[in-house]
């Protein structure tokens, strides 16, 4: 098995899997732009039953294009966050990649929202490109 520990900031939130992860991805939409603060978000999605959170969060929910509904939990003290969950898919938590802080994470397989790409960005060969 695969354990890896994610973290706030300040380490008061955690997420710890046991498993590895079903899809890495990146989202190039303008709102994981403005909640990253980078020009994309990467992101793993674990099956939830392979996640045990520890510490307290705090929750946003933001609706998406095409309405499903995520609910984002950061750390209260130090503002990051640490895993979101999508409505639509119940039996996953999705954990930002940089929240691990480990430069050996498996790279993204999967790439949406394209359109929206800063003109700079080069994603890996191979990847599944979907608009």
């Amino acid at each position: 098995m695969t354990h890896r520990t994610a973290s706030c900031s300040c380490g008061q939130l955690t997420a710890t899997t046991s498993a590895a992860p079903v899809r890495v991805s990146v989202c190039h939409c303008l709102d994981c732009q403005r909640r990253t603060g980078s020009v994309f978000a990467a992101q793993a999605r674990f099956p939830a039953s392979s996640v045990a959170i520890a510490g307290a969060s705090s929750t946003f929910v933001r609706v998406g294009d095409a309405g499903s509904k995520s609910t984002f939990h950061f750390c209260a003290t130090c503002g990051a966050t640490v895993y979101y969950t999508i409505e639509d898919s119940g039996d996953s938590i999705v954990i930002p990649v940089g929240a691990f802080a480990d430069p050996a994470f498996p790279a993204p397989t999967f790439s949406v929202y394209e359109e929206r790409m800063h003109t700079w960005v080069e994603m890996p060969a191979g990847i599944e490109h979907m608009d």
